[in-house]
């Protein structure tokens, strides 16, 4: 009997090559890349077509390619549109800019201090009142605006710069945002810390409490300058006279006009168009540092 020795057995192993982190996340990051241009295009896309329509005359405006230039006409659509009714156009923006600028910073200014009330003080009905304030501003504006009318129209602010200012005061969105913020940057030590140093509550709300919300007040206040200058329904609504327009509803009536008296003003529309987008843009990147501030302060924390 012959006993035969074990080989040893020679196995072919197959390594499975894994998936590198570091070139699965470059994936993920030009996947998220392509998506923001993607984006940045569309939304940036109308701003363009407005630049170019800008730029052409009225029979280039209906001749020419709708995404190119045809000529320059800028400088003459913008004297036309400055000169248009004596100027019509500059008093339009500034009652948008005094809609706009002065209501929503005297909103914020009441969006903090109530939203500062209902998130650091506990006194009776709190969350009835929060529950109004939720409530409140889930219903639709355009529900609101003939019950508005109608109140206005009774004290006799209709047709008055007060008939946009006092709607733009109160905002209960701005004021839902704002308790959060203060749940958020306010803590109980501090205001206790000051109230045993003797300040009251006035120097304890403009000292402290405004300085730690700037973050919040900018954004409360960003929201509702875009939420008021885009505003339509309502001072179609309350605002008669050509005097008290803003500048949304008078490029809406120059539209208008050429389906009623035959007088094209298409150019200068759209002339306006691109210039109502400035103050907007100028509003944005001067509350830029005021994020950067509170982005900062919340890191050294």
């Amino acid at each position: 009997m012959t006993l035969t020795e074990d080989r040893p057995r020679t196995h072919s192993v197959r390594r499975l090559s894994r998936p590198d982190p570091a070139a699965r996340g470059r994936g993920g990051q030009r996947f998220v890349l392509i998506g923001l241009v993607l984006a940045s295009v569309y939304s940036l896309f109308p701003v363009y077509w407005l630049i170019v329509a800008a730029t052409k005359d009225r029979i280039g405006l209906y001749q020419s390619n709708g995404l190119w230039f045809s000529g320059w006409h800028l400088w003459n659509n913008l004297h036309q549109l400055f000169t248009y009714e004596d100027g019509i156009f500059l008093r339009w923006t500034a009652n948008s800019l005094l809609y706009a600028g002065v209501g929503s910073l005297g909103g914020t200014v009441i969006a903090l201090a109530t939203g500062y009330g209902l998130a650091r003080f506990d006194f009776p009905g709190r969350n009835l009142v929060f529950a109004c304030v939720v409530g409140s501003f889930l219903i639709p504006l355009a529900l609101l605006t003939l019950p508005l009318y109608l109140l206005f129209s009774a004290i006799g602010m209709v047709d008055t710069p007060w008939a946009m200012l006092v709607p733009c005061l109160i905002n209960p969105f701005s004021v839902y945002l704002a308790k959060v913020y203060t749940e958020a940057t306010i803590p109980y030590e501090l205001l206790e810390a000051a109230r045993l140093d003797g300040a009251g509550e006035l120097r304890i709300f403009v000292s402290i409490v405004l300085r730690m919300m700037t973050t919040g007040g900018a954004t409360v206040f960003l929201l509702a300058f875009v939420n008021t200058w885009n505003a339509f329904f309502l001072p179609l609504t309350v605002l008669r006279g050509e005097e008290n327009w803003t500048l949304n509803l008078g490029l809406y009536n120059w539209s208008g006009k050429r389906m009623e008296s035959g007088v094209d003003l298409t150019g200068l529309v759209l002339t306006g168009a691109l210039l109502s987008i400035v103050p907007m843009a100028v509003v944005m990147v001067a509350m830029r540092r005021y994020w950067r501030t509170g982005v900062t302060l919340g890191a050294l924390k």
